[in-house]
């Protein structure tokens, strides 16, 4: 699995292991969904401006969020993606998942947690989203929460 991290923000210096936290995580959903390892994935971490940006001019709402992805392919009929690996080897790009390194500092101290397991959520989170996973309702919600849950205790971030 090729995992690209981007730093696109200065306000906030990255934690320490931060890459290896989410390569751990990305790892985690990826054995969790079978997701072939010829895949990849970007994590790029912005501040609440550059997100703010993104979010409204992707989901029209004009506001910094947490974390946003944005999947290759989009699922069908409100069903997961199936991701299958293609006869000739060629690397699968999943997409992308940016997370607002700000937003993730304030929910960590929020949560009273650290801005570590904060951000080993939200590439869960994101990673989920990638795979066509959603939260609409709450029988989605609680599937997304649940397979969160496993994918964080395999990597280590179980509460």
């Amino acid at each position: 699995m090729e995992i690209t991290i981007n730093n696109s923000q200065q306000k906030i210096d990255l934690p320490h292991g931060c890459e290896e936290l989410i390569r751990k995580c990305v790892l985690a959903v990826s054995h969790l969904e079978n997701v072939p390892d010829n895949s990849e994935v970007a994590v790029t971490f912005m501040d609440d401006e550059g997100i703010r940006i993104l979010n409204h001019d992707y989901r029209g709402v004009d506001r910094a969020t947490d974390v946003l992805s944005f999947p290759l392919s989009q699922p069908q009929g409100g069903e997961p993606a199936v991701i299958w690996q293609s006869a000739d080897k060629q690397p699968l790009i999943l997409g992308d998942i940016i997370i607002s390194l700000e937003t993730a500092s304030r929910q960590a101290k929020e949560y009273d947690h650290g801005v570590d397991r904060e951000i080993g959520f939200l590439v869960t989170h994101g990673m989920l989203h990638i795979l066509g996973y959603d939260h609409k309702d709450s029988d989605t919600e609680g599937l997304m929460r649940e397979k969160q849950r496993k994918a964080l205790k395999i990597a280590g971030l179980n509460r």
